[in-house]
């Protein structure tokens, strides 16, 4: 997202928004690391907060010190020993004391004029580290501080400790983030005076003070007064932002969509079940919004398995029966491909002509479908982004659908809604998200959630297994696939690295065919989409009657297979190493299995022993196949920024607000957004003004270009 032009941000705000390589003591190479941390700006120092504290207040005597602690000492430099001349083997060392004893400093590798000018002989310092005793005296390794007298209070403090990145030193970034400090202003309050004054919580500048000066562990807490205020502030400014950018969506004027229910008659009448209740309810409330004059904006959250296909079908026929047509778009060309291959007989009941659009479609079947979407022959299609490129035009889309919205950015959502006029928009996921999460995430949409299993479904055995019975397991999986059965077999990375001793897919592919034969396959991230496609589809392909299919019985896989694959044949998941994925992550792979009416068996492989919270977390999948429970409780053990890996789900990153602690917080934030909304949506008044500035101050600008544009 591009930064809001400086010009319209508060000029109070400015010193704040420059490079960080502005702070005297950052060039332009330890800029680039303060970047890597934490951001280039200086306002992203101030949201970085300490993770530890060092307290430097003790200062004994020398004779004093006690060995192992951390001490500030004041001291005369009494004599220099450097090494001998070409053996950098031995320290240079440098013996101070004071009345009581001697201590000696010790330096590796050290540059002999820059200690002799930190540490003149006769003169007194300030030095503070941890006390060591070495042969019997006391010696101090590298001092994190040598000070002149007159700055003794620079050092004798306690000291905030923040997460840094290899070649950062801790006392660089304190210093940085001190400067970043002295840069922020004082801002007029965007609180409610009652709200803040019942939470007792500090002003922003105060609170910000605070977090980065803690005198004792119970400080470094994300629930005290200070860094509570500041997580509410981050989550306001997330839920204002939401809520402005849905104000506008709905400004924007929908269509009613009503369709005489023929088309979904025709359906209904040939399923071999009924809906499940939350298929009706859901597509109730889809019916309701497509009839109302503002555009649709719903998220349909469905565990695996739930029949979300089959209420995005019914949702899209509403728009045929109101003489539109409606799209569906996949993430990838295989769902694309499993999508199509699942609606086509329930659009052929329908009498509806349905069709795919894909990268692979070329020649003259795209240039005939790419007709039937202009002149409206083709009522729906399903396809990948290529659904939204340039040439491709509809003669009217009213209806669009997006699968798995966490692989698409917001921009190509909106760019096939742009496809139509006042389309109406239903997004779906099969991540079952916890409320809190859900509500930081897509605050801008109403959700829907498919919340039963349809019927017939078996739960799916699930057991755990240590690996040091691997030699058991894949003798078991050997006399199942004997029996027909089709496998899954998830590893957590691509190939061995040092730092890591987890086995690799390729190591295991190699394993299970040295063991089992050609009936393995292999399938990872870094394969060509293509190349992945083909041995899915191989692994996917029915055994014909009397004859075998060539493909592979046993898929070695990272976790390339966890979204829309269907395979009704597999009916066995083993999961390597089943202590190291997140809970949702392996609930959705279990989903994969059990699909085709048989029953499914999931084996957890762990590496002995198991911590507390690693046992606790694979006994939940044990228990229960609630997707939205587990999710809940993942979040619960993990923390937010973990269990989602932010940077690649769409959600949104929090720097100081955690939702596993800060979670009652993200409902009070929205309860507070819709209320200003509700009394001030263009922020005129004089709270108003003070949260505009909040939003530049936490660079909301998809919220920011809404309120410039009215």
């Amino acid at each position: 997202m591009s930064s809001p032009k400086s010009s319209l941000r508060p000029e109070i705000l400015n010193p704040l928004f420059v490079k960080t390589t502005a702070l005297k003591g950052i060039g332009p190479r330890l800029g680039k690391l303060v970047e890597k941390l934490v951001g280039e700006k200086i306002v992203d120092l101030l949201w970085h907060l300490p993770s530890g504290l060092i307290d430097r207040r003790f200062s004994p005597k020398v004779g004093d010190a006690p060995p192992n602690d951390v001490v500030t000492l004041t001291v005369e430099v009494l004599a220099h020993s450097p090494p001998p001349p070409g053996n950098r083997r031995v320290p240079y060392r440098v013996t101070c004391g004071d009345d009581t004893g001697r201590i000696v400093l010790v330096f590796f590798h050290a540059k002999g004029d820059y200690l002799e000018d930190a540490l003149p002989i006769g003169e007194r310092r300030v030095i503070s580290g941890k006390v060591e005793l070495f042969d019997g005296r006391r010696q101090m390794t590298h001092p994190d501080h040598i000070v002149e007298l007159k700055d003794i209070a620079s050092v004798q403090r306690v000291e905030p400790v923040y997460p840094l990145t290899a070649g950062l030193s801790g006392k660089v970034l304190d210093r940085a983030v001190k400067a970043a400090l002295e840069r922020a202003p004082k801002l007029p309050d965007w609180l409610d005076p009652a709200f803040k004054k019942q939470r007792q919580w500090p002003d922003w500048h105060e609170a910000l003070t605070t977090a980065h000066n803690p005198t004792s562990e119970a400080e470094l807490s994300p629930l005290t007064l200070s860094r509570s205020r500041l997580a509410y502030d981050e989550m306001l400014s997330n839920q204002l932002a939401l809520s402005l950018v849905r104000l506008k969506a709905r400004k924007r004027r929908g269509r009613e969509l009503k369709g005489d229910g023929k088309l979904r008659a025709k359906v209904i009448a040939g399923l071999p079940y009924k809906l499940t209740g939350a298929q009706s309810r859901t597509l109730a409330e889809i019916e309701a919004d497509m009839s109302s004059e503002n555009r649709m904006l719903r998220l349909l959250q469905g565990d695996v398995g739930s029949g979300k296909t089959l209420v995005a079908l019914m949702s899209m026929l509403i728009a045929v029966e109101a003489g539109a047509q409606a799209a569906m778009m996949a993430p990838t060309e295989l769902l694309a491909h499993q999508h199509f291959e699942n609606l086509k007989p329930l659009a052929a009941l329908a009498g509806v002509r349905l069709e795919i659009l894909t990268g692979r479609v070329k020649g003259a079947v795209r240039t005939e479908i790419m007709e039937g979407l202009a002149n409206g022959s083709i009522h729906m299609v399903v396809g990948t982004h290529a659904l939204v490129q340039k040439d491709v035009e509809f003669a009217d889309l009213a209806f669009a659908v997006i699968d798995e919205q966490h692989r698409f950015g917001v921009a190509q959502r909106l760019e096939l809604a742009e496809k139509g006029r006042g389309t109406d928009m239903l997004v779906m996921t099969a991540t079952p998200i916890p409320r809190t999460l859900a509500l930081t995430a897509y605050g801008d949409m109403d959700v829907s959630k498919l919340d039963e299993k349809p019927p017939g479904r078996k739960p799916v055995d699930t057991r755990t297994i240590s690996l040091e019975r691997l030699d058991e397991t894949i003798a078991g999986i050997g006399r199942a696939i004997q029996k027909g059965a089709k496998v899954y077999w998830v590893c957590p990375l691509i190939e061995e690295s040092e730092v890591t001793d987890l086995a690799a897919a390729e190591d295991r592919y190699a394993t299970l065919k040295a063991r089992l034969g050609n009936t393995v396959g292999l399938i990872h991230g870094r394969m060509k989409p293509n190349e992945r496609d083909v041995v899915m589809e191989a692994f996917a392909s029915k055994d014909g009657p009397g004859k075998d299919s060539s493909g592979p019985k046993i898929l070695v896989a990272t976790t390339v297979i966890e979204v829309g694959v269907d395979v009704p044949d597999a009916t066995i998941m083993v999961i390597e190493h089943a202590e190291r994925f997140g809970l949702s992550q392996l609930h959705q792979l279990r989903g994969r299995v059990g699909r085709g009416g048989k029953e499914g068996t999931c084996l957890l492989l762990f590496a002995p022993p198991l911590g507390e919270t690693a046992k606790a977390r694979l006994n939940i999948l044990r228990q229960t196949e609630d997707g939205f429970l587990i999710a809940e409780e993942d979040l619960r053990l993990r923390g937010s920024g973990e269990m989602l890996g932010t940077r690649q789900s769409g959600m949104p990153e929090f720097r100081m607000a955690d939702l596993s602690v800060h979670g009652e917080l993200v409902a009070i934030a929205r309860d507070d957004a819709q209320l200003i909304i509700s009394r001030d949506a263009e922020l005129k008044t004089p709270r108003g003004e003070a949260l505009r500035t909040m939003l530049y101050l936490f660079e909301q600008d998809e919220a920011i270009k809404t309120l410039r544009s009215g």
